[in-house]
């Protein structure tokens, strides 16, 4: 026993193998009543609703698919309800609970193929952060475990959504400011009173929501605001509130340099609400989310990492931790590993395992950078050459580009 407990002793521990997997997080916050759960059914009953998938003309590349059955299971149960019987789901009060999805190819591609691709899966993980929990002090210790727990799983998200609600910016019409500032004076309060618990030692976070995006739900009410009216209301009426949230935020942050609150705007109606019928299938926003939390944290990580006046801890972190995989698997998976690559990453091997370490900044910055006809260029090459994922990723950037033409979306150009 002696002699097999030494030989058991002086066996190496194998390193955990590094993830292949595009996870990205995304947070959203807003008070109670705002939307959120309704965003989140409408959200995952679309990708799931092959009836509303019909007219589309794009080629179905993936499904979207909840990794726990039972919560897929209630927000489809929610999103039916809202089709057949005009039933809007109650809120999750006081109740942080995550929501995993995982972007699984319609077509299984061979051990070869598997083997070149940079990215193993793509997968989304969402958090809704109660309202009530901004609104009000919790009621005792355990409550206050609970949302202390909430926030610290949703430090990782990239991107986190501001929800304001379009119902009460109607409700306010020619006094918008008292209910805007209100609205980022409650968020900002909440994330005060979590800071002495989430900064461990007062010691600023790395890993730390970092595009706050501004978010105007229920936008078919509002039928005349586009996204730049929108940003510029906000702006008119509470751009002060909103520098001390911006201000809240940064205290809680290492290098502020790379951090974008209130910058990128987004429109979002989850279905289209009249007396005793609730249209889930006219929507707004709701279907540029994904792409919005796939593609938008790379991008920007890339920006910004490169800006020598960011800690380098911090541009080591966006550059080499996008997600769970770097930023240069990331453009190689836009790409894709085994066709030639445009312009001066053409240059350079396809091999999936020199590629990767060769790619220089300005290499990745090209990937992140690509827009227009080059992208398309990419995008139609992909989908020639039978290259899923790099189809559906360059797909995600054309997505987010129409999403601009349309009104929908502004990207910060910082």
């Amino acid at each position: 026993m002696a002699a097999r407990e030494k030989k058991i002793r002086r066996t190496p521990r194998r390193p955990a193998p590094r993830s292949r997997k595009l996870e990205q997080h995304i947070a959203v916050f807003g008070e109670s009543g705002s939307g959120k759960t309704v965003l989140l059914s409408s959200f995952y009953g679309a990708a799931q609703d092959q009836a509303g998938r019909e007219d589309s003309q794009a080629p179905q590349l993936y499904d979207l698919v909840a990794d726990d059955t039972t919560q897929g299971d209630r927000l489809l149960k929610n999103y039916f309800r809202m089709e057949n019987s005009a039933e809007v789901p109650a809120g999750n009060r006081f109740r942080a609970e995550p929501y995993r999805f995982t972007l699984s190819l319609r077509s299984t591609p061979s051990a070869a193929e598997r083997k070149a691709m940079p990215v193993d899966a793509v997968q989304l993980v969402w958090h809704d952060y109660p309202g009530e929990w901004f609104e009000r002090s919790v009621s005792g210790p355990e409550e206050e475990r609970r949302r202390i727990e909430a926030f610290r799983a949703l430090l990782v998200s990239d991107v986190a959504l501001l929800m304001v609600d379009g119902q009460k910016l109607k409700d306010a019409a020619g006094e918008e400011e008292r209910y805007l500032k209100a609205l980022f004076h409650t968020l900002r309060t909440g994330l005060v009173r979590l800071r002495d618990e989430i900064l461990v030692g007062g010691k600023e976070l790395v890993c730390f929501p970092r595009i706050w995006v501004l978010a105007l739900s229920k936008a078919d009410l509002l039928p005349e605001m586009d996204v730049d009216r929108f940003k510029a209301l906000v702006l008119e009426k509470a751009a002060d509130e909103l520098g001390q949230l911006r201000e809240a935020i940064e205290s809680m942050v290492v290098g502020d340099e790379a951090l974008a609150v209130g910058e990128d705007a987004l429109l979002l109606s989850s279905a289209r609400f009249t007396p005793g019928r609730i249209a889930v299938r006219e929507r707004i926003g709701v279907d540029v989310i994904l792409p919005l939390a796939a593609m938008l944290p790379f991008e920007r990580h890339v920006t910004w990492a490169r800006r020598q006046e960011i800690p380098a801890k911090v541009a080591r972190e966006l550059a080499e931790n996008a997600g769970t995989i770097g930023t240069g698997a990331m453009a190689l998976a836009m790409f894709g590993a085994r066709h030639r690559l445009p312009g001066r990453l053409g240059l350079i091997s396809t091999a999936l395992a020199t590629v990767v370490p060769l790619l220089s900044k300005d290499m990745v910055q090209d990937a992140a950078s690509l827009a227009g006809e080059k992208l398309r260029g990419v995008h139609d090459r992909a989908l020639e050459k039978k290259q899923s994922l790099a189809a559906i990723l360059t797909g995600f950037k054309i997505d987010l580009e129409r999403a601009e033409r349309e009104g929908v979306l502004r990207r910060s150009r910082r």
